[in-house]
């Protein structure tokens, strides 16, 4: 194996270790934790430094894996989730990839992952609501994927290229 290799599979484990330990922040206070979504950080910066396939992997497993040990997000949500999550891994790796290196395309890169994603999350709950005989609503999406999650898309935006930026000062970043 090669070391570039090793070192995505580790920085992948730690990021997959976050997601499992970053909604424990706001767990207390279920409302905040759905608004800030603690869980797509890892997903998002793993894209940027690891690439695509890894992200998309972190992204999937993060919450089936959280559901199976801790009961949250429940077993419906984080299939829809780990669909969302994993686009957001896939999206986010693939866009700096192909993008020129300027500080602004991070902001590309992770503004297309986070569309992406929510339009991935509307579909997979679409689907799930047509299987299971109930009803997802054009309103229930906008309420989920826009209105309900500005608290957390203002985060993301802000906090996520400061963290890549530094990974990449520091030669961390293996997505190049």
């Amino acid at each position: 194996m090669t070391s570039e290799k090793t070192k995505k599979m580790t920085f992948s484990a730690v990021f997959l270790a976050l997601a499992m330990v970053l909604p424990f922040l706001t767990g207390q206070i279920p409302e905040i934790g759905s608004m800030l979504s603690p869980i797509h950080i890892p997903a998002l910066i793993c894209g940027f430094v690891c690439g695509w396939p890894w992200a998309l992997v972190v992204g999937f497993v993060s919450p089936l894996l959280r559901s199976m040990i801790f009961g949250m997000p429940p077993f419906l949500s984080a299939f829809s989730m780990a669909f969302e999550i994993g686009t957001y891994g896939a999206v986010s790796g693939i866009l700096y990839k192909v993008l020129p290196k300027k500080t602004v395309n991070i902001y590309v890169s992770l503004i297309g992952a986070m569309i992406a994603g929510r339009i991935v999350w509307g579909v997979v709950k679409f689907v799930i609501a047509g299987l299971t005989s109930s009803e997802f609503p054009f309103s229930a999406f906008i309420a989920g994927a826009v209105t309900s999650a500005i608290p957390g898309i203002i985060l993301h935006i802000v906090l996520i290229p400061i963290v890549v930026m530094v990974l990449k000062k520091a030669n961390l970043v293996f997505n190049d």
